[in-house]
């Protein structure tokens, strides 16, 4: 019997039972499918959150109040320190040789209104260097001018859907907005593409960081960015900051700072390892669907055991037997392995349609193991009924016993 022949026969013998052939490339595609989304998922979060990281630069530290040894635990998140880490902290740090940028950030949410327009909005405090540690492009106007950083100037950069909501068709430059309970002038508009860590910046309103001290009546900074002049500066910076803080805080290290390229690799590993989590759990769909193969086959066995016995009376032996079955089982796991790859696609291409921030695609090794398993798990599954069919003796399957 010729390949030629096998693949006829297998192409018949599936044909004749129409129902059972359609659920079992069904269970094999659904299995297919959950592992490219699901990978395509992972994977896009992942390289989501190291292009947000990208974009703040590879030189960039991040000094947060509070030291993690001190409490067992994650910095404080709104700077809950023995002592506060303040704008004079941050501004004593340019004087460091290795530093190019410090901006100082004080966040909280407060009320914006113009006229009956208002709304919840994110203000963010910081410094002129703020533009060039995140790169940030301006659509209309400029950016903060802070000559001298410990003064309120009463001026604003908002975002540019801020400007729709509020402005309409209206110009919005030299406007004044109301901040919660004080008011501050429009002097410039962000570019409607830009993006922080997931925050959108056409949604947040930048001011003085004075000006956001005194309207969240805080005293100590949200965060300090830091950014070193070359790569090869990152560590040699990052001791002069603790020297520099550890100083002025009368000798105690109760800051902490991180090394952009050293988050971006925490959460690349951890994205990763629930890429592959994920990946795992959608690959037992493979196992189940080779089982129901399996099951399937041995029904099959009996449905078709005058078939068999026909095959063996006309001098069919055994191998040949085996392998007229296990191509049935093979050609099922390859065809709902495509079906499910193609599946997997469409359902890639319309997340990617739907969030066309995140990169979302699955990764070739996600397609090949996919690929890889359906066939490997359907194949192998199969083996028990082709072996059961092989063993039938002729004359008992001829009489349907």
């Amino acid at each position: 019997m010729t390949v030629t022949d096998v693949l006829g026969f297998t192409v018949v013998a599936l044909r004749g039972f129409r129902v059972r052939t359609v659920l079992m490339l069904l269970a094999m595609s659904i299995g297919v499918a959950s592992v490219v989304v699901l990978t395509a998922l992972g994977d896009g979060a992942r390289r989501f959150v190291a292009e947000q990281f990208s974009a703040l630069g590879t030189n960039l530290l991040i000094m947060l109040p509070g030291r993690s040894e001190t409490t067992g635990g994650p910095p404080p998140l709104m700077g809950e320190t023995p002592r506060n880490l303040t704008l004079n902290d941050a501004l004593a740090l340019r004087r460091i040789p290795g530093v190019r940028w410090v901006a100082p950030i004080s966040l909280g949410n407060a009320e914006v209104s113009l006229g009956a327009r208002n709304r919840e909005v994110l203000i963010l405090g910081t410094t002129e260097e703020y533009l060039h540690v995140r790169g940030l492009t301006m659509g209309q106007g400029r950016f903060l001018v802070t000559p001298d950083p410990t003064r309120a100037s009463p001026e604003c950069v908002i975002g540019a859907r801020i400007r729709e909501e509020l402005f309409a068709a209206q110009v919005a430059l030299g406007q004044w907005l109301r901040l919660g309970d004080r008011r501050c002038r429009v002097v410039g508009i962000l570019g409607t593409q830009e993006h922080s860590l997931g925050v959108a910046m056409d949604e947040i309103v930048l001011v003085p960081v004075v000006f956001a001290l005194a309207l969240f009546d805080k005293e100590s900074l949200f965060r300090v960015l830091v950014e070193a002049r070359t790569r090869d500066h990152v560590e040699r910076t990052r001791q002069s900051v603790l020297e520099v803080i550890k100083a002025r805080h009368e000798g105690e290290d109760d800051v902490t700072i991180i090394a952009q390229d050293a988050v971006l690799a925490t959460f690349d590993n951890i994205l990763y390892a629930l890429t592959l989590a994920v990946a795992g759990i959608a690959a037992i769909a493979l196992a189940v669907a080779g089982v129901l193969i399996m099951n399937v086959m041995l029904i099959a066995v009996s449905q078709r055991t005058p078939e068999i016995g026909l095959l063996k009376a006309i001098g069919a032996p055994p191998g040949q037997i085996t392998t007229l079955f296990l191509s049935e089982a093979a050609m099922l796991s390859t065809c709902g392995a495509l079906l499910g790859w193609l599946a997997g696609q469409l359902g890639v291409w319309a997340l990617a349609r739907a969030y066309p921030q995140v990169p979302i695609g699955a990764p070739l090794w996600a397609i090949a193991a996919a690929l890889g398993i359906a066939l490997v798990t359907g194949v192998a599954f199969g083996i028990l009924p082709a072996r059961r069919a092989a063993r039938l003796d002729p004359v008992i399957a001829l009489s349907r016993r």
